[in-house]
């Protein structure tokens, strides 16, 4: 796992000083090594930069740095990530008369292009970014997996293209390019995060996932090799027995192959059922103790350490456990949406980042349970969805609208997921009720704080909303949870906290055999009425507890609602009340009263909205950003 950065095009002022200074804002993520290389092209008229940190988990040895050539400098790489799948790529590559001279799987990679070129894509399993310099063609490789666990972003000013793997390394080395969009501080307000390919800054885009462009004579052409099979609506009919056995087949070698390291691993454990299933299958493949890193908080409500514990102890793992309270989540939410380039779109991410830092002391790697909620149906949002096809079907939009959300809404005790119900299971147009299932606000909030329409398409991307519509409605939000929320919310929060920590997550369940498989199945093996992830359930039902089997889905939830009217009421009424706010010069600063009014007096539940202004407004502070133009 590292860091990489760098640019192709006319040249630079001060080239050594521009690649230190992006070298410096990526330390974090490789402060093992640092590589920096400078090659002239065409003469001398242009120039090709390549900037990399390491962070050694796979053949520990110096000559494994980076940039790595071969061919006589034919090909040139940096890369950021794993490639599971080296060692039979390597073998492969030998039997085809290649000669290596590390163990590395960047050598692999180098030489895996040498061979297939770009169809090497199809070939990789892994996560993965990077740049790779082909002579011969005179081209620029810009490369990233196809989930988008491992960033990178782009940055072109006429001819000039530059990219890293965090958008600091980018505006280190072009302050000027610190000019927020506002159609893109839009989006943020509705979807929760800022959908790709976009950036809070005008200038940087995202590489898109399962996706590589080519620079070739000062152009960029961008091509997608891979798109997740449930955009179609083909499935297979298979019995329960062969399913579950696949399944667990594939699950089991995708934990194995995920655990090659050279250097010490471990597993974030939650005590849900995901990250209990990697454990109950890391402890097959290890004669030692897997060990575990669990984080909780002092409200007894909100923690999931006893479970975790209970795995813990089922598995005998080394367990280490931290407790956090409201004040780390302020002492540290600054310094992440720093590291983040952009607003923190969810709590949770506090406490990944403090648990990173702490296991970082004892591994250098870890597996995680991320993406099984977006492969199996694992969000209550996934069988509401169903639920909400039929209420659709009987109920017109009119009755909805004007009777019956309003009395959802109006219902004592009624909570945010009654809202959230409320207001997503009528709604006809999918790209809306898509964004309004994890949204922080409707579409009406949304005119309230900004004064403008709430846009709800992506014009620079419409993959996640290309689903057949012929596929069912699970299917149909899957495709968009694995090609926009996954990828640009959840594994690029993930990839960014735990790489401020310095550590690198692995995620066994999307590996691209076991998505592919999934993908197949009938809805019945992912939903039931009461859960969801049932195939997952029913294979690992004699290797772990029964409380962990059947528990309902919790979610990784930090109390900030409570904290809110709480140790933090003050915190939040400073940033968004007071007239140190800067959002309050661009959204109603009558309508932003109200919502922190609300909250706190209990008359609302305006959690995820206030997270999100929150977040903005330190956004803002942080990049010294005025109101978007």
């Amino acid at each position: 796992m590292c860091g990489i950065a760098g640019w192709i095009g006319p040249r630079v002022e001060n080239p050594q000083d521009r690649a230190a200074r992006m070298s410096s804002t990526l330390r974090h993520r490789g402060p093992d090594a640092e590589g920096i290389e400078f090659l002239d092209l065409n003469t001398g008229e242009n120039q090709l930069a390549l900037v990399h940190r390491r962070l050694a988990i796979i053949d520990l040895n110096a000559e494994s740095n980076q940039p790595m050539h071969i061919d006589d400098g034919r090909l040139r790489i940096i890369f950021n990530g794993e490639i599971y799948n080296y060692i039979e790529l390597r073998q492969e590559l030998i039997d085809l008369g290649h000669h290596f001279r590390t163990r590395s799987d960047t050598e692999v990679l180098l030489r895996a292009y040498a061979q297939w070129h770009l169809s090497m894509f199809d070939r990789l399993s892994g996560m993965f970014a990077f740049a790779l310099w082909d002579a011969q063609r005179h081209e620029l490789i810009l490369g990233r997996d196809p989930f988008g666990k491992k960033p990178l972003y782009l940055m072109q000013s006429e001819k000039l293209l530059s990219f890293a793997s965090e958008i600091n390394a980018l505006l280190s080395s072009q302050p000027n390019a610190q000019q927020p969009d506002l159609d893109a501080v839009h989006e943020y307000l509705r979807w929760r995060y800022v959908p790709g390919p976009r950036t809070l800054f005008k200038q940087i885009r995202k590489l898109n996932p399962g996706s590589y462009a080519v620079w070739s004579q000062g152009t960029v052409t961008e091509t997608r090799y891979y798109t997740p099979s449930d955009q179609t609506d083909l499935t297979e009919d298979i019995d329960d027995e062969t399913a579950k056995r696949r399944f667990l087949e594939l699950l089991d070698h995708s934990v194995e192959i995920r655990m090659r390291s050279d250097a010490p691993f471990g597993a974030f454990l939650s005590g849900g059922l995901d990250s209990s299933a990697i454990v109950a299958l890391m402890t097959k493949h290890s004669d030692k103790p897997i060990r575990t890193f669990s984080v909780g908080f002092s409200e007894p409500a909100y923690s999931e350490l006893p479970f975790a514990r209970r795995v813990a102890d089922h598995f005998k793992t080394d367990h280490c456990e931290l407790v956090i309270e409201a004040d780390d989540l302020i002492d540290h939410l600054p310094k992440l949406v720093r590291h983040l380039g952009a607003p923190v779109s969810q709590s949770s991410d506090i406490p990944i980042y403090l648990m990173s830092e702490r296991a970082s002391q004892d591994v250098k790697m870890v597996l995680t349970g991320e993406g099984a909620d977006e492969i199996l149906g694992g969000y209550p949002k996934h069988r509401a969805e169903s639920l909400a096809g039929i209420y659709r079907s009987l109920v017109p939009a009119l009755l909805h609208n004007n009777v019956l959300a309003p009395l959802i809404r109006a219902m004592p005790g009624a909570s945010a997921k009654f809202d959230t119900f409320a207001r997503s299971a009528g709604e006809r147009d999918f790209a809306t009720r898509m964004i309004s299932w994890f949204g922080a606000m409707t579409a009406r909030q949304h005119g309230r704080l900004t004064g403008a329409p709430a846009n709800c398409g992506n014009q620079r991307n419409n993959v996640p909303f290309s689903s057949s519509a012929k596929a069912s409605h699970l299917r149909r939000a899957l495709f968009f949870d694995q090609t926009s929320w996954l990828p640009d919310n959840l594994l690029e929060r993930g990839d960014r906290m735990m790489m401020a920590g310095s550590i690198e997550g692995r995620m066994p369940f999307l590996d691209r055999d076991l998505v592919a498989f999934v993908s197949k199945l009938p809805d019945r093996y992912k939903v039931g009425w009461r859960n969801g992830k049932l195939i997952l359930r029913n294979s690992m039902a004699n290797m772990l507890p029964e409380e962990i089997l059947n528990r309902r889905k919790i979610g990784f939830k930090v109390p900030v609602a409570e904290w809110f009217r709480g140790s933090m009421r003050n915190y939040v009424h400073d940033h968004l009340c007071s007239s140190q706010s800067v959002i309050r010069s661009y959204l109603s600063a009558k309508y932003l009263d109200q919502i922190v009014s609300e909250h706190a007096k209990g008359a609302a539940d305006h959690e995820k909205l206030i997270w999100a202004l929150l977040n903005l407004e330190i956004f803002h502070r942080e990049f010294e950003l005025g109101a978007p133009q």
